[in-house]
């Protein structure tokens, strides 16, 4: 049942006349300059590493299907966090808080979940790659093809954003109450079914459907890879063949744990449990520091992508020196 005190709203003209009011950090107005740079010094680097992994996986000739997953990634978290650090950059910036209009509410939501749904199916390819590498190794070239790739990529993309489209759409079909304020510092999808003027678990259908396809399916994809990888590595019998293989799958498994523990805890429970102050603590790792983790976690750990960033840097003095 609708509260009281609901807004009435017209859908031909909500997106003109609507606004919602993003308050952001607004509670910790002493440090909001240390915030703010704290935020843009992360941004930045963040930026330049995914873009450097981005243009050596690119400038490469011969890229095997492991880098060209890189380089979606690279490009999935350059785009993750301009959808996201430039609007929160200005809340700190703005002490009141900045408004944001309900068509870029909904824009900034759908692309968030989006990116977030297309890197889940990203770590799903890359644990089918490993898979294939350390259980199919003969077949591995034959499985893992260019145009698989490319298919995989297509499909993913574009399952990724019809799920996030259709969560989005239900979000914001609902009546909202007249309070506007947004207690985070982005139109997350918790944040913003917390305005909604209605007690109905019903509300909560929609996410939980999403969180299925986006997150508890490509999980349990992701578990059936590893733990056929693992049973597979029962069977070698050389200690150093065993860890040689295991190595392998660090990076892809770091990254794994790191994505799915921060949208674990935010978007799987029910929405009595939610907390605004541990909500943006939990979404500020999330949103800011995993995707600068990313490439420092792949360029320490993978061979073939510190190979290319030192022949980068052999390009770049040698035609310094020219």
């Amino acid at each position: 049942m609708p509260c009281e005190g609901c807004m009435e709203r017209d859908n031909m003209s909500t997106g003109a006349t609507m606004e919602f009011l993003l308050l952001g950090f607004s509670e910790l107005l002493c440090l909001r300059v240390l915030l703010f740079l704290v935020f843009l010094v992360v941004h930045l680097v963040t930026l330049a590493g995914n873009m450097m992994v981005f243009m050596a996986v690119v400038m490469e000739p011969s890229r095997p299907p492991m880098l060209f997953f890189l380089c979606q990634l690279s490009a999935i978290e350059l785009c993750y966090t301009l959808v996201i650090v430039p609007k929160a950059l200005l809340g700190l910036i703005v002490a009141d808080g900045s408004t944001i209009s309900f068509i870029g509410c909904a824009v900034q939501m759908h692309l968030f979940v989006a990116l977030g749904g297309a890197e889940c199916f990203l770590l799903v390819a890359m644990s089918y790659d490993r898979y294939v590498a350390i259980c199919r190794p003969l077949r591995y070239v034959a499985v893992m093809s260019k145009g698989f790739c490319l298919r995989l990529a297509v499909v993913r993309y574009l399952g990724a954003f019809a799920v996030a489209l259709g969560l989005t759409v239900a979000v914001f079909r609902l009546p909202f109450c007249q309070s506007r304020h947004i207690n985070h510092f982005f139109c997350d999808v918790p944040a913003v079914l917390h305005l909604a003027c209605t007690q109905s678990y019903t509300l909560e259908l929609p996410l939980l459907a999403a969180c299925m396809l986006l997150l508890l399916l490509p999980f349990l994809l992701i578990l059936t890879s590893y733990v056929c990888i693992a049973v597979a590595l029962l069977h070698v019998t050389s200690s150093v063949g065993r860890g040689k293989a295991f190595s392998t799958c660090v990076s892809h498994l770091a990254i794994t744990l790191l994505h799915y523990g921060c949208a674990t805890f935010i978007y799987i429970r029910p929405k009595s449990s939610y907390s605004p102050a541990r909500d943006k603590v939990v979404s500020l790792v999330y949103t800011n520091i995993t995707p600068l983790l990313y490439p420092l976690i792949y360029s320490l750990r993978n061979k073939e992508i510190r190979e290319i960033l030192r022949k980068m840097l052999r390009r770049k003095k040698i035609a310094q020196l020219n």
